[in-house]
């Protein structure tokens, strides 16, 4: 029996500004976008109906969830739907990220099952702006996730444009297991919004690239901290690491990322941390830097 693997990896934000807010509520935002090595792994078995099944570290977080609302089913259904397939698949889930932690889990989960899928269902040319489109209702990050490749985040999510050339990074994901609320988080902002930064079309050092991302920054990491002090404890823990090079926050929090000059620093670093933060999740990745 044909059986599909498909890789979540983890959706960082490397910079985030709030540039603006529409009339229907939704804040606009510039952001460029890497992925870890790290993620969730997701495995398709051809069944004639849907079922989901979750393990890994992070399996327990769902356990609560109503089922129907998991983005991965809801990403399968509507898949079918679009392309009018009557039949489903077994779909099993290796939790690895946390959950609601500002690294896209759901979104990278969503794409994945639409990657997967479609290999399974020989569905051709995801890039189609049907497809886009599925991606987009089922959250603002499945667009980017979908490709998993470095990009430019604007609009809602919905433009994406082709992100610049990175040098190599070494990275280390850093959360303290805390939950944070995004509408919270947005509120704190109180209409102060960023003006748009230029957009390189690429870095020619780790010394320029950590340059522009101090100048950029992202715009949700303070009203975060304000929430949730653990967060700049959490970014302190990074800082402290000598040979970091830059910390910041992904997204809304409350993961945040350290870039090390080498994959042995960030190793050095993770391994510290995790030595004095036993409950905390730290992991050592490279970031993808193709585009």
């Amino acid at each position: 029996m044909e059986r599909i693997t498909e890789h979540a990896p983890a959706k960082i934000n490397l910079t985030l500004q709030v540039t603006g807010r529409r009339n229907d509520g939704y804040h606009l935002l510039r952001s460029l976008v890497g992925f870890g090595e790290v993620g969730d792994v997701i495995h398709f078995t051809p069944s004639d109906e849907f079922s989901l099944h979750v393990s890994g570290p992070f399996a327990k977080e769902l356990e609560n969830a109503n089922p129907e609302n998991n983005l991965v089913l809801r990403a399968a259904r509507s898949l079918a739907h679009l392309c009018g397939v009557e039949r489903g698949a077994e779909l099993h889930l290796t939790k690895n990220l946390p959950v609601a932690s500002g690294i896209g889990g759901g979104s990278a989960d969503a794409a994945a099952t639409l990657r997967g899928l479609a290999r399974l269902w020989a569905i051709k040319d995801l890039a189609d702006e049907k497809y886009q489109d599925l991606a987009l209702s089922l959250g603002a990050d499945v667009p980017v996730c979908l490709d998993s490749k470095c990009a430019w985040m604007e609009g809602i999510g919905d433009q994406l444009s082709v992100g610049p050339s990175l040098p190599i990074l070494h990275g280390v994901l850093l959360n303290p297991g805390v939950a944070v609320s995004t509408p919270d988080i947005f509120n704190r902002l109180k209409g102060r919004f960023s003006s748009k930064i230029h957009q390189p079309s690429g870095f020619s050092s780790l010394d320029d690239f950590r340059a522009y991302l101090t100048l950029a920054g992202n715009d949700l990491q303070k009203p975060a901290c304000e929430l949730e002090p653990v967060i700049t404890a959490a970014l302190g823990q990074l800082q402290v690491q000598g040979s970091c090079v830059y910390s910041g926050m992904s997204g809304s929090g409350a993961t945040c990322f350290g870039l090390f000059d080498s994959a042995e620093h960030a190793e050095t670093a993770a391994a510290a941390i995790k030595l004095e933060h036993p409950d905390w999740w730290v992991v050592p990745t490279a970031i993808n830097s193709k585009h």
